[in-house]
């Protein structure tokens, strides 16, 4: 998988967990090949957040529930929205910060990594011409993942 920001700054370790969850559904997948299985699941995973959607969310309610309570309290909370906004920026302008690093710890994946594992699945599914019917299931799964990549 090509290389991203989020990837980048991640520890090797965490990337690793996230590809073998991508690589064992996939494989689980091909084993069963059950296409309305594989549609459902495909369901699932568009409705699945990114990692840049839940730190644009996060950093904004913060930044939002700072001015409420400003505007209650007035004690500080401005700060509280401030540092949210240029944690906010800085993801904006860089892919990647702290919220990010923090997000990735629970295990939020880039859009990149549910593509992968989507395209993945519409190839085993047979929405691909380049997936051989030949084959156990594992080199279904790894012609579908090569297949993502490209």
């Amino acid at each position: 998988m090509s290389t991203d920001s989020v990837r980048t700054h991640t520890p090797e370790e965490r990337n690793r967990k996230i590809d073998v969850r991508v690589e064992h559904c996939v494989q689980h997948m091909a084993e069963q090949m059950d296409r309305p299985a594989i549609g459902r699941y495909l369901e699932k995973l568009e409705r699945e957040w990114d990692l840049n959607r839940v730190v644009t969310v996060a950093a904004s309610a913060v930044s939002v529930l700072g001015l409420v309570l400003a505007a209650k309290d007035g004690r500080g909370w401005k700060v509280v929205s401030g540092v949210a906004a240029g944690l906010l920026l800085q993801h904006g302008v860089f892919g990647f910060g702290p919220l990010a690093e923090l997000v990735r710890l629970l295990g939020v994946r880039t859009r990149r990594e549910m593509d992968l594992e989507k395209f993945a699945l519409k190839a085993l599914r047979g929405d691909f011409e380049r997936i051989p019917h030949e084959g156990g299931p594992l080199a279904r799964a790894n012609a579908a993942l090569v297949a993502a990549q490209s």
